[in-house]
C-alpha cells in the first residue's frame, strides 16, 4: 500500500481525479496549511500562540526550467521579508530541486546562497530538506559549500539510510545543524533499512551523536518511543530542553506538540503550503494508511 501511494504521488492525472471529491480536499487541509502565504503565516502565528515555533515550506520540487527555479527563489525571499514584517517565530525549509538542482548544481547553489544570505540579514535561518537518496550526495555538497561561504544553513538526515551515520559525522565536523527524521521516500534495500526496528535503532544512535555534538539540532519525530529515548538521553547528558528542539509535521499529533512545549522543550512545527501540495499529501498518506481508509469509507458520500 505504501509503495502504491508513493507511486501515485508522481501521477498528476490521479491528482485531477481526486480533486473531484471534497473529502480529499478536506484531508489535505489537515496536512497542508493552505495554498497561499497568508494561510501559512496564519498557521505559524497560531503555533506561536501555543509556544511552538514554525518552519514554512513552499511546496514544489523538480522544477523544469531556470525561470521556474528563479521564481521559486524569489518567492522564498519574499517569505523571509513577510516573516520579518509579521514578527512570527518562524524559519524556512527549502528543497534543492525546487531551486534547480536537476538543471545545474552551481545554478542551484547560487539560488540557495542568495536565500541564505538574505535570511542572515533578517536574523532568520534556512533548512535544506533532504529528498530521495538519488539527491543525498549532491544536497550535502551544496549545503556544505553554502555553509562555508555564508553559514546560517542546515539540512536533514534520514535515519533509514545506511549512509546516515557517516553523513551526520561529516556535517557535525563542519558545524552544520541537522534535522533528524526517519525518512518518507520509497528506497531500495540496497540503500535503506526496510524494517522499522532497524530504522528506529539507527535513529536513536544518530540522535545521541547529535545531542553530544554541542550544536543545536532538530529531533523530528511523532514516535513517542523516539521522543522518550531523546528525553532520557538528554537527562543523562544533563542537557536542558533549550539545547535542541523537537519537530513535528503540521496536522500530526498536535496534542503531543503542545505537551512538549508545555514541558519546556523547544518545539517546532513544519508548515507546508502552496499550490503544489499533491506529492507532499500523498507521502503523508503513505506514512499513515489509516487516513486512506477513512477517505475510502467516505469517498462516495460526497
Amino acid at each position: 500500500m505504501r509503495a502504491f501511494l508513493l507511486f501515485l504521488s508522481h501521477q498528476e492525472s490521479f491528482k485531477n481525479f481526486i480533486l473531484r471529491f471534497k473529502i480529499f480536499r478536506r484531508i489535505a487541509r489537515r496536512f497542508v496549511a493552505g495554498e497561499t502565504l497568508d494561510d501559512a503565516i496564519r498557521a505559524a502565528r497560531e503555533a506561536n500562540l501555543q509556544g511552538i515555533k514554525a518552519s514554512l515550506d513552499l511546496l514544489g520540487e523538480n522544477t523544469l526550467t531556470r525561470e521556474d527555479a528563479v521564481r521559486a527563489a524569489e518567492d522564498i525571499l519574499g517569505m523571509l521579508d513577510r516573516i520579518r514584517a509579521e514578527k512570527v517565530d518562524c524559519n524556512i525549509s527549502v528543497k534543492l530541486t525546487q531551486l534547480g538542482l536537476d538543471l545545474d548544481t552551481d545554478f542551484c547553489r547560487q539560488n540557495l546562497l542568495r536565500i541564505v544570505r538574505r535570511a542572515a540579514e533578517l536574523g532568520n535561518f534556512i533548512r535544506v530538506d533532504m529528498e530521495d537518496s538519488n539527491y543525498t550526495e549532491r544536497t550535502l555538497d551544496v549545503v556544505l559549500q553554502t555553509h562555508r561561504e555564508a553559514g546560517n544553513v542546515g539540512t536533514v538526515i534520514q535515519a533509514y539510510l545506511y549512509r546516515s551515520e557517516k553523513d551526520v559525522r561529516l556535517l557535525v565536523e563542519n558545524g552544520v545543524g541537522i534535522r533528524l527524521c526517519k525518512g518518507a521516500y520509497l528506497e531500495p534495500a540496497t540503500v535503506a533499512f526496510k524494517k522499522k526496528r532497524d530504522t528506529d535503532a539507527n535513529y536513536v544512535e544518530l540522535m545521541k551523536l547529535l545531542l553530544q555534538s554541542g550544536l543545536y539540532h532538530g529531533i523530528a519525530t511523532h514516535d513517542e518511543a523516539m521522543i522518550a529515548a531523546t528525553k532520557q538521553f538528554a537527562r543523562a547528558q544533563d542537557l536542558s530542553g533549550d539545547r535542541f528542539e523537537f519537530q513535528m509535521l503540521y496536522g500530526i499529533r498536535r496534542d503531543l506538540q503542545q505537551q512538549l512545549a508545555a514541558e519546556g522543550y523547544n518545539m517546532r512545527v513544519y508548515i507546508p503550503y502552496g499550490m503544489r501540495w499533491y506529492p507532499y499529501f500523498m507521502r503523508r498518506l503513505a506514512e499513515r494508511p489509516a487516513n486512506l481508509l477513512f477517505i475510502l469509507r467516505n469517498l462516495f458520500r460526497e
